[in-house]
């Protein structure tokens, strides 16, 4: 079996129900259900006999032992984390508490566990760590994309207890010889996403006829990936990927949040037309946006060179911006 954490996170939540619906291996779900936890998303396998869930923080040294031991996992898949830039400006605690402790609780809990473990079982093992693209920090418009090699540059707080995780995770495969991977995806986006991220917060309000709140100029620059493209990319990596390796995953669909927000308001046209009895949609993507005070240390563009995971693993995103922001405008009119 494998033990993911944070599964009924936003992006936790798609990789356990795909990971079920594609394989007979057992997963167990470690998700401490913060704020922002899903676990209605996992309904439809609450009653697998394959499927196990166990509430509980990454933190918690002596509940991950005592999993690790009863469960023998080949594999962690660590999702588990803050990911909200806004909150981290406010108080940056909970995301170095959560994000690099509890990264850095696991790796613990992992190396010790793989002593138990015959050689074979342990050269099986993986542990492999979702980053993010926002540890390179802000690019130029002129700069080339990142590859894995680029310097960390994290300008946030919850960029930088991403980054400290990274590290860590780096250093005991080096220290301790622990296989481990990481992967870097970009702004990933779908159905069921929490509304404090941009996507989600923009098909609320346009469907309200409220204007969209807009950093700045709205001119930021970011890399759109859609969540199953991202979760296929975490199982490709934990499948293919080398130990000791990182993985950058982009959408390559970057625009510009003004964009973004004209292209939402031409998916809410089409899907609204597009359903019976429902009232059509009508109003030019520029009455729905507001523009507010920058944010501080605010990234102007984030781009990632993704070739290698591309051909280690033989992964490509599937789903364009435009067919993805329509999958999640259905979702949202289909909840409403």
């Amino acid at each position: 079996m494998i033990l993911v954490t944070g599964g009924c996170g936003f992006i936790g939540a798609r990789f356990v129900l795909d990971w079920l619906a594609a394989r007979d291996e057992p997963l167990l779900n470690l998700d401490a259900l913060t704020y922002a936890a899903q676990p209605q998303a996992l309904a439809p396998v609450e009653r697998d006999a394959r499927y196990r869930f166990v509430l509980g923080d990454v933190c918690d040294r002596a509940l991950v032992d005592a999993l690790l031991a009863e469960h023998r996992p080949r594999a962690i898949v660590h999702l588990a984390a803050e990911t909200h830039v806004d909150r981290a400006i406010a108080d940056a605690t909970v995301f170095a508490q959560s994000n690099t402790l509890g990264t850095l609780t696991l790796l613990h809990a992992a190396h010790a566990h793989l002593r138990t473990r015959s050689a074979a079982e342990a050269a099986a093992f993986r542990f492999l760590h979702c980053s993010t693209d926002e540890v390179f920090g802000s690019r130029a418009p002129g700069d080339a994309p990142c590859d894995e090699e680029a310097p960390y540059r994290p300008r946030n707080s919850y960029a930088a207890s991403k980054a400290a995780a990274d590290h860590f995770v780096a250093a005991f495969h080096v220290t301790h010889g622990l296989p481990t991977l990481i992967t870097r995806g970009s702004n990933t986006y779908g159905p069921g996403q929490h509304r404090e991220k941009l996507v989600a917060l923009a098909i609320e309000r346009i469907l309200a006829g409220d204007p969209v709140p807009l950093y700045g100029d709205g001119l930021a620059v970011r890399d759109w990936l859609y969540v199953d493209d991202h979760v296929a990319a975490l199982v490709a990596a934990l499948e293919h990927g080398v130990p000791g390796e990182s993985y950058n995953v982009a959408g390559h669909q970057a625009v510009t949040n003004l964009e973004l927000v004209a292209r939402l308001v031409e998916a809410i046209r089409i899907e609204t037309r597009a359903r019976p009895g429902q009232r059509i949609f009508a109003g030019d993507a520029a009455r729905f946006i507001r523009f507010v005070a920058d944010r501080p240390g605010h990234d102007r563009r984030y781009a990632m060179d993704d070739r290698k995971l591309r051909s280690q693993a033989g992964w490509a995103p599937n789903i364009t911006l435009d067919e993805g922001l329509r999958a999640t405008v259905r979702a949202a009119l289909g909840a409403s």
